[in-house]
């Protein structure tokens, strides 16, 4: 694994732990020596892990809808920025320059891009680590939720499995790094004729 695209918010939120997990995110990131793959803006969460990697000497992508650069929202400090035209396009490049998938605290915007990465890692589209930084029990709910997904047989355990967690940034590239794809049908019971 050598990239990682990071999703969050591109505001701050109500608590300063998602600020500070965000820099050592960043920081952690660049001190690994893997490139940051990111949303492209200078604002928000999104800001604060894309700075921190680039003031501790990290390489950083950023990949920004052209609408958005209208608006004055992206980054004009990182290694590369790309600008495309549309959401899609952003996350399709997103994880074709990714080698793994970091959710931290963030929105709507957030869980569609985890949940999209996560839809493609059951479906067997890919065999990348997926994982949720789970700053300060934000995404303790979320959790639950998959579990009972699990619970109910919507979700097979082993899909639900494929979605890492942790607490701390280090913590999480660890148990990345340590990730070992197991191919799973998607199916759960198979289409009677």
């Amino acid at each position: 694994m050598n990239s990682v695209a990071v999703y969050c918010a591109s505001s701050i939120g109500a608590n300063d732990r998602y600020r500070q997990q965000a820099e050592l995110m960043g920081q952690t990131l660049a001190e690994a020596g893997l490139t940051l793959v990111y949303g492209g803006g200078r604002v928000g969460l999104m800001g604060a892990v894309a700075d921190s990697a680039l003031r501790y000497g990290g390489r950083v992508i950023g990949v920004i809808p052209s609408f958005l650069v209208e608006k004055e929202v992206e980054h004009r400090g990182l290694t590369e920025l790309h600008v495309v035209e549309s959401m899609h396009e952003r996350k399709l490049l997103m994880a074709d320059l990714a080698e793994g998938f970091v959710a931290m605290p963030g929105g709507f915007g957030t869980l569609e891009e985890l949940f999209e990465v996560l839809t493609w890692g059951q479906l067997g589209l890919h065999q990348k680590p997926m994982g949720v930084l789970n700053v300060a029990g934000y995404y303790d709910h979320l959790l639950r939720a998959l579990d009972h997904m699990a619970a109910e047989a919507l979700l097979r355990p082993e899909n639900r499995a494929q979605l890492l967690e942790d607490t701390t940034p280090a913590g999480l590239l660890a148990q990345m790094r340590a990730y070992r794809p197991v191919p799973v049908e998607k199916w759960l019971t198979p289409p009677t004729t």
